[in-house]
């Protein structure tokens, strides 16, 4: 099966495609992007694993030792290389592998038995804040937006959907912020997400991912004689097996196998995509980050994405608007901006300002209204205050 043919059927299978925006770029990546890649790599692995052989190991002619058993007991219990052979010893045919002396120091890989769970665990874990998110937001925005997308609309239509959206608006300003801050703690998951797969791959690879990445692109500039190649260090395609038995008089004979793992080939690529794309990711997330915190705390900049998002020409609107909105709402309104037409975002806009106006302004005939007025009076300047008392008398 094609990798493409792999990743096509994971979309298809988390359902990815969705009709309402009710997150950002970058929190794509981390659920759609990542995700789809991290499991149709599991796949990879697995339909490899299944079809060939991911272990084989030479055991010479001893007519005591049988292929499958050899091969299973050296997948189960591990193989091993001896790290003093990787560095250009060009007397060897096989890096990390050669006699071994008392002493020396041996590295065992159990890792390639859990590579295929690991890589489906991680795109687990990238899909939670999604799920978590999805899960709070309950279809908010899909109600809220329903209708108001579609690009040809009569006027009519157009202006009876505006008003009631309007009218909800107004009627729950300042109830949003716990709808943006759940939003802002998947943010902070995916971050979290991100830099701690990172961690635990590190630890699942010894201690070799944090630095794979860069090992590889040095590897690639050195002199070719004296080079190690770290794909191979980490990810060993030939290794050392020691499995012991009761030879004919009882004693225990110790056999030395070589063994080839020919699912480190693909493994060794997958790990150097996935290195260069955790750092792009965790780059992009970080930047997203803190582009969220900037927009949270500077109003300035909620009112030039409202003024582009809303198309709008002229402050007047939005100089009314923005002062009056709590972070929680501004975060509404961009999401609805992300799921209706243009020119709908635009006249909601112009709607929400004119009915924040008039909503400020009071009301002469109301007895409630005498102390705004009285105390609007009072801040008038003593010119003012006399020519009103002038005009009375």
């Amino acid at each position: 099966m094609a990798l493409v043919d792999i990743v096509g059927a994971v979309h298809k299978l988390l359902k990815l495609h969705n009709n309402v925006e009710i997150d950002g770029a970058v929190f794509k990546l981390h659920y759609r992007v990542t995700s789809t890649i991290l499991i149709s790599f599991c796949l990879l692995v697995t339909c490899t694993g299944l079809l060939g052989k991911p272990i084989h190991c030479a055991h010479g002619d001893s007519p005591y030792l049988q292929d499958d058993v050899v091969n299973t007991f050296c997948w189960i219990h591990s193989t091993f290389t001896l790290p003093r052979y990787f560095h250009g010893n060009k007397q060897l045919p096989y890096p990390g592998v050669g006699p071994g002396m008392e002493g020396d120091e041996v590295v065992y890989h159990a890792y390639y038995q859990w590579v295929p769970f690991m890589l489906f665990l991680q795109g687990l874990f990238f899909y939670v804040p999604h799920w978590l998110w999805k899960t709070w937001e309950g279809g908010k925005m899909n109600s809220i937006a329903a209708g108001l997308s579609a690009p040809i609309m009569s006027p009519e239509d157009r202006k009876t959907r505006i008003t009631h959206l309007k009218s909800y608006i107004c009627m729950s300003l300042h109830s949003h912020n716990m709808y943006a801050s759940k939003f802002f703690i998947c943010e902070i998951l995916n971050f979290i997400n991100v830099l701690g797969q990172m961690y635990f791959l590190n630890k699942f690879l010894g201690g070799l991912f944090l630095t794979y990445g860069m090992d590889v692109i040095n590897f690639t500039e050195q002199n070719q004689s004296q080079r190690s190649d770290p794909m191979i260090v980490v990810f060993p395609r030939v290794t050392k097996c020691s499995f012991e038995m009761f030879g004919p008089s009882g004693s225990i004979v110790t056999h030395d196998l070589m063994c080839i793992l020919a699912l480190n080939v693909i493994n060794e690529k997958i790990y150097v995509f996935l290195w260069f794309w955790f750092v792009i990711l965790t780059t992009l997330t970080c930047i997203a980050f803190l582009y969220r915190i900037l927009v949270f705390c500077v109003p300035i900049i909620r009112s030039g994405l409202l003024q582009k998002r809303g198309q709008l020409r002229h402050k007047v609107t939005l100089e009314a608007l923005i002062p009056r909105l709590q972070f929680g709402d501004y975060f509404l309104l961009y999401l609805i901006s992300k799921n209706v037409e243009g020119l709908t975002f635009h006249s909601l806009l112009e709607a929400l300002a004119h009915e924040i106006n008039e909503s400020r302004k009071p009301d002469p005939s109301d007895p409630e209204t005498y102390p705004l007025r009285k105390l609007d009076s009072s801040r008038k300047s003593p010119k003012e205050k006399f020519t009103m008392l002038s005009e009375r008398i």
